[in-house]
């Protein structure tokens, strides 16, 4: 069922699995579910929260502190009442899980007491060709436990507390990787295809990024800094290239950031043999783009001699009316010498 459909269908978790990117896909779209639980009351921080991504977009919060979703984007408002009553009843049984959950694993680990975290992230992806995937992944205490590997369908323990677990997962019986794989495969999408439909405007928007090269030279080397602002979508692929053939290792890069205004911001710098800089060009590559960009290093060049003399006599110019101006006010008002002095100037030497 489709969130439009449902009869017809801050707090930010512990950790946010970052998913790198490869290449630049323009009409693919992910929905991501985190899930982060936490062992002490007294920690200040809820005792459960569950956050939902589309994309790169934050759509709703639900914590143990409220107990209820909330929309988080502007057009997740527009869903009809009966979806956040769904949603907040299976919040809270996902809360009542995750809780029992990190009980669990931290009596796995002899462990009786202190800050512990259990986290859960999954998701499904719907490519721009019609393919689906899906990804499931448990951490605990910031570290990898246990992971569904979506081609064979098999639990796999980075952990030899989780054994147990992945075990009886496994099991035909328990019937617990099919439930995942129809709400992978089927249920995700199908909630993936609403939220699409309905925040199409902000989530397939296309905003061409700007692009500032900047240099430094520090003794034989420079050090040449691209930096990219203002796109969205937020996937890109920036690089450094020599000769417009050969990519060349960043020594440098920034994590890909969101600015206020929603675009994205992204820095990859290089260090190039002084002298050699025009061999280099920084390649952006962005769904918004009908083609790749290539820009180069353009270094600023000093006035020139003409100018600066030009800019000296103008100065004088102005300072003789100022000076002869002090000098009438001096005679007609009579002004210190105390004063005048600081009107006096050296010699200028011809």
């Amino acid at each position: 069922m489709s969130p439009k459909s449902i009869t017809r269908r801050r707090m930010s978790p512990l950790f946010l699995l970052i998913l790198g990117v490869s290449g630049v896909c323009s009409d693919s779209h992910t929905l991501r579910y985190y899930h982060t639980g936490v062992s002490d009351k007294g920690s200040g921080l809820p005792e459960y929260s569950e956050v939902a991504y589309v994309d790169d977009q934050q759509i709703t919060h639900y914590s143990s502190d409220s107990r209820h979703f909330q929309p988080v984007a502007s057009w997740m408002s527009n869903e009809e009442p009966e979806y956040w009553e769904i949603q907040t009843q299976i919040g809270r049984f996902h809360e009542a899980v995750c809780k029992h959950n990190v009980r669990t694993v931290m009596s796995r680990f002899n462990q009786t007491g202190g800050l512990h975290s259990f986290q859960m992230m999954r998701s499904c992806e719907l490519r721009d060709d019609g393919s689906t995937a899906g990804y499931q992944q448990y951490g605990y205490d910031g570290r990898d436990l246990i992971h569904l590997d979506t081609e064979s369908w098999i639990y796999i323990p980075t952990m030899h507390e989780a054994q147990i677990t992945a075990q009886r997962w496994n099991r035909p019986d328990v019937q617990e990787i099919e439930r995942q794989r129809i709400y992978l495969q089927n249920t995700c999408i199908e909630w993936l295809k609403g939220h699409i439909n309905n925040g199409r405007e902000d989530l397939e928007k296309r905003v061409v990024p700007e692009v500032k090269i900047t240099g430094h030279r520090s003794g034989e080397v420079t050090k040449l800094r691209c930096q990219v602002y203002g796109f969205h979508p937020r996937a890109v692929d920036v690089k450094w290239m020599r000769d417009e053939q050969d990519e060349v290792l960043s020594d440098e890069a920034s994590r890909i950031l969101p600015h206020p205004d929603g675009t994205y911001q992204i820095r990859v710098t290089i260090e190039v043999p002084a002298g050699e800089e025009e061999r280099y060009s920084c390649h952006v590559d962005h769904s918004s783009l009908e083609k790749t960009l290539s820009v180069k290093w353009e270094p600023r060049s000093g006035p020139s001699v003409g100018v600066i003399i030009g800019a000296v006599i103008g100065g004088l110019a102005v300072l003789a009316l100022v000076i002869g101006a002090v000098l009438i006010y001096r005679t007609m008002y009579h002004i210190p010498k105390s004063i005048q002095v600081l009107f006096s100037l050296p010699a200028i030497i011809q």
